[in-house]
């Protein structure tokens, strides 16, 4: 599914960026791709896909 419809980013490149780059928020992490937000309409998705992603990457340093 798409999450920018104004640069075609789909929801599962948009997770993979947020895994390999793990600083800033969505418009970081869309520079990262070679975008850049648009309308903006997707920016708070976008922020809650990133830190949903980041957040996984944590988990298991806390099971450890």
């Amino acid at each position: 599914m798409y999450t920018c419809i104004c640069n075609a980013i789909t929801e599962c490149e948009l997770r993979k960026a947020a895994r390999q780059h793990r600083a800033g928020g969505a418009e970081t992490v869309y520079a990262k791709l070679g975008k850049r937000p648009n309308c903006g309409t997707c920016l708070e998705e976008a922020e809650d896909i990133i830190r949903e992603e980041r957040e996984a990457l944590l988990e298991p340093a806390h099971a450890a």
